[in-house]
C-alpha cells in the first residue's frame, strides 16, 4: 500500500485579507514541506476568510479571490514548493466569465430527474495548486442554511465530486458541510473508490460540538470507505469562534491523530492507504492547466463519469432519511508524477488531549475576544469593575486574551456602591495587572438631578447611563474598545439599561448563562491553582449576591427569580425552542414561567442593539435566534 505523508494545516484566516492569507499559506506549506509533507490542506474559503457574508455579492471581491489563487499558485512554485500539492478553500464564481483555474463551464447544478440544468453563480470552492497552476477545482455540495449558516443565500451548489490522484492514491475532495450530511459526495466517493477524503472546514465552536465531530467523522469514513482527513480553522470571526479540532479517522474507524483545539497547528501524519485503481481513467490536469487549457468538468484535462446518489434533506438541524436521490458526476484529475515513499522516520501526530467543558468555554471566549480586538485594530479595552462576578470574568478573560497592559478597568462608584464592591474590583486588578481606574459618578449623576426631576427606576438608569458615557467618553479619548458585561440570562429576559451597562463594542459573555459565569470563574481560579498561579478573580466576587447596585440593598433576585430557576426555563425557551406547554411539562411552575417568558418576549428590541460576542452555544441571540422586534404572539396563545 502506498504511504502518503498528509499535512493539515489548521491556521488563522482573517476575512478580506487575501494577501495575509496567502503569506500564511506559503509560510505553512514551507514548514509542511520541510516536515516532509507530500500534500497540505488548508481550511474552507482560507484565502478569503469564513464566512465572507455579503462580500460574495461584490464583483470585485470575487474577481480578486480568483486573482490572488492563480497568483498564489505561482508564487508557491517561485518560492521552491511547486511540487507540494496545497489544497486549499476560495470563493469563485462562474457569474462574471471565468473560474480560476480558467474554466468558463467550471460545474453546473444538476436538477433531479429531468437532467442537467446550467446556473451560474458564486461557489464555495476547492483548489488543487501544483507546479505554478490551478489543476483541480471542486465545489461544495451541500450548502447548510441553518442556525449561523445562510450559505442558500450565497452559493450555487456543484454537482460533481473531484478525484485527484495524488502519488497513487486517489483522493476525494470535499467541504465541511459535505460531512454533515449523508448522502451526497461521500456516497459517491465509495464509488469512485477513492482511499482517502480530505475534508476542509470552516466549523464554528459550540459547547460540546467536539463530541459531535469525532462519531460523524467515523460514520463518513464508513460510508465512503475511507481514511477521512478533516480539517477545520481556528479563530474568531465577529460572532463566531473556530475551535480547529482537526483529525485522520481511518476507514474502519480508528482514530490516527487530532490536533488541539483553539491553537495554530499543524499536524502531519504519515497514512497507509490502498492504491489507485490502474483501469480507473484519469487526465494530467496539470499538464491542462498550466497552458490555459482547462476549462471544467468534462472538458479537456477531466474525465468524467455519472453517478446517482440519495441525498439526506435537511430540516432545521435535523438530517430526514427519505432525501431525494441527485445525480452526481465525477471529475477525475491525475497531479503529478508518482511519490516516492516518505524519508526518514515515521511522521506520528499523536492525538491530542480534549480539555473540560469549562476549559473549552474559556478558551472559546479568550479566542474570540483576541481576534476581534487584533483582527480589527484596537490598541487596547476597557470595561467597568463593579466588583461583581461578570466584570471579574470579563476583566480575566480580557486580561488572559491580551496581556494586563491592554487592559483597563474603571472603578464607577456611585453613593449606592458598597464598600466591598471597590475593594473587589481593586483586588481583581492586583490579581490580574491590570490598569485601575476611578471615576465616581455621584457628581454628575447629580447634576442631572439639579435640572430634571426624576425618580425611581429612572434614577437607577441614570446612573447606569452615567458609567456608560464616562467609559465611551475614556474610549473615544484614547482608542479603547469598549467591553460591556451582561450575561446571556441577563440579555435574555432585559435586566440591563438600554445606553447604560448595555453599552460597548464587543461583549465576551454574550452568549454565556449566569449560572456558567459562576462556574466559569470558579473553573478559572482552580485552574490557576494547579499551574502554580494566584487565582484572577476575587473570591467574594464569586460568593457574595450579584446585585446592581442602582438603589440601597439592592440585590437581582428583587427583581429575577433565582438564576438556579431562571437558567434552566431559559435554556429550553431560548436554546432549544420549547413552547410553554414543554416547559410546564418538565416542571416548570406556571405563574413563574409566565412571567419569564413574557420579560423575554418583551426585551427583543433591547437584544437587537446588543453588541457582539462569542457565540458558545447551540443558540446564540443575534446570528442564531431571530425573531421579530413587533410581535405580539405570547405562549399563552393567540394575541397577547
Amino acid at each position: 500500500m502506498p504511504t502518503l505523508r498528509l499535512a493539515l494545516a489548521q491556521v488563522n484566516p482573517t476575512v478580506g485579507d487575501l494577501a495575509g492569507n496567502a503569506a500564511t499559506v506559503r509560510r505553512t506549506s514551507r514548514t509542511a514541506a520541510s516536515a516532509g509533507a507530500q500534500v497540505v490542506a488548508f481550511p474552507e474559503m482560507m484565502l478569503t476568510g469564513y464566512p465572507v457574508e455579503d462580500l460574495v455579492f461584490r464583483k470585485s471581491f470575487v474577481t480578486a479571490s480568483q486573482a490572488a489563487l492563480r497568483q498564489l499558485a505561482a508564487d508557491l512554485d517561485s518560492d521552491g514548493l511547486g511540487d507540494l500539492p496545497v489544497l486549499l478553500g476560495y470563493l469563485d464564481s462562474d457569474e462574471f466569465g471565468e473560474t480560476a483555474d480558467g474554466g468558463t463551464t467550471q460545474h453546473d447544478q444538476a436538477s433531479t430527474g429531468a437532467g442537467p440544468t446550467r446556473t451560474r453563480g458564486p461557489r464555495n470552492a476547492l483548489a488543487v495548486l501544483h507546479r505554478g497552476a490551478v489543476v483541480a477545482t471542486y465545489f461544495k455540495h451541500h450548502l447548510p442554511n441553518y442556525g449561523v449558516f445562510d450559505e442558500d443565500r450565497y452559493f450555487l451548489p456543484g454537482d460533481t465530486l473531484t478525484v485527484v490522484r495524488l502519488g497513487g492514491v486517489d483522493v476525494g475532495l470535499t467541504i465541511c458541510e459535505d460531512l454533515w450530511q449523508a448522502g451526497g459526495p461521500f456516497a459517491v466517493a465509495r464509488q469512485a473508490g477513492v482511499g482517502l477524503v480530505v475534508n476542509i472546514n470552516g466549523s464554528p465552536y459550540e459547547r460540546n460540538k467536539d463530541d459531535v465531530r469525532l462519531p460523524l467523522v467515523r460514520r463518513r469514513a464508513a460510508e465512503a470507505g475511507a481514511t477521512v482527513a478533516y480539517v477545520n480553522m481556528v479563530g474568531g470571526q465577529d460572532e463566531l469562534v473556530f475551535d480547529g479540532d482537526s483529525m485522520v479517522v481511518a476507514a474502519d474507524g480508528t482514530l490516527l491523530a487530532r490536533a488541539p483545539q483553539f491553537v495554530e497547528h499543524l499536524l502531519v501524519h504519515d497514512l497507509e492507504l490502498p492504491a489507485a485503481d490502474a483501469d480507473a481513467p484519469t487526465a494530467d490536469r496539470t499538464s491542462a492547466a498550466s497552458t490555459g487549457a482547462a476549462t471544467g468538468s468534462g472538458t479537456a484535462g477531466e474525465v468524467v463519469t455519472a453517478v446517482e446518489t440519495a441525498d439526506e434533506v435537511l430540516a432545521g438541524n435535523r438530517y430526514a432519511e427519505d432525501g431525494g436521490r441527485t445525480t452526481m458526476r465525477i471529475a477525475r484529475v491525475m497531479v503529478g508524477d508518482p511519490l516516492p515513499a516518505p524519508a526518514g522516520p515515521a511522521a506520528e501526530a499523536g492525538i491530542a488531549e480534549r480539555i473540560v467543558d469549562e476549559a473549552e468555554v474559556w478558551s472559546a471566549l479568550v479566542l474570540g475576544l483576541r481576534d476581534y480586538v487584533n483582527k480589527n485594530g484596537f490598541p487596547s479595552v476597557i470595561l467597568g469593575l463593579s466588583g461583581g462576578i461578570d466584570s471579574a470574568v470579563v476583566a480575566a478573560i480580557a486580561v488572559d486574551a491580551l496581556g494586563p497592559d491592554r487592559v483597563v478597568g474603571v472603578s464607577l462608584p456611585s453613593q449606592h456602591s458598597s464598600g466591598h464592591s471597590r475593594d473587589d474590583a481593586a483586588d481583581l486588578a492586583k490579581r490580574t495587572g491590570l490598569d485601575l481606574r476611578s471615576e465616581p459618578i455621584q457628581p454628575m449623576v447629580d447634576a442631572f438631578l439639579s435640572h430634571m426631576s426624576l425618580s425611581g427606576l429612572t434614577v437607577e438608569n441614570l446612573q447606569a447611563r452615567v458609567r456608560g458615557v464616562v467609559l465611551m467618553a475614556l474610549s473615544n479619548q484614547e482608542g479603547h474598545l469598549v467591553l460591556t458585561t451582561g450575561n446571556k440570562s441577563e440579555l435574555a429576559v432585559g435586566y440591563s439599561t438600554l445606553y447604560g451597562d448595555s453599552v460597548g463594542g464587543f461583549n465576551p459573555i454574550k452568549d454565556v448563562w449566569k449560572s456558567l459565569v459562576w462556574r466559569l470563574a470558579k473553573w478559572r481560579n482552580a485552574d490557576a491553582v494547579t499551574r502554580g498561579e494566584q487565582p484572577p478573580i476575587p473570591e467574594n466576587s464569586i460568593q457574595k449576591p450579584p446585585s446592581a447596585e442602582l438603589s440601597p440593598g439592592q440585590l437581582d433576585s428583587d427583581s429575577l427569580p433565582d438564576y438556579s430557576v431562571l437558567d434552566p426555563i431559559l435554556v429550553g425557551y431560548v436554546d432549544e425552542d420549547q413552547g410553554r406547554e414543554d416547559l410546564i411539562a418538565s416542571g416548570h411552575d406556571p405563574e413563574m414561567l409566565d412571567r419569564v417568558l413574557r420579560m423575554v418576549d418583551t426585551a427583543e428590541y433591547k437584544r437587537r442593539q446588543a453588541a457582539p460576542g462569542p457565540k458558545i452555544s447551540i443558540k446564540a441571540f443575534g446570528r442564531d435566534r431571530r425573531l421579530p422586534i413587533t410581535n405580539r404572539w405570547r405562549e399563552r396563545g393567540g394575541i397577547g
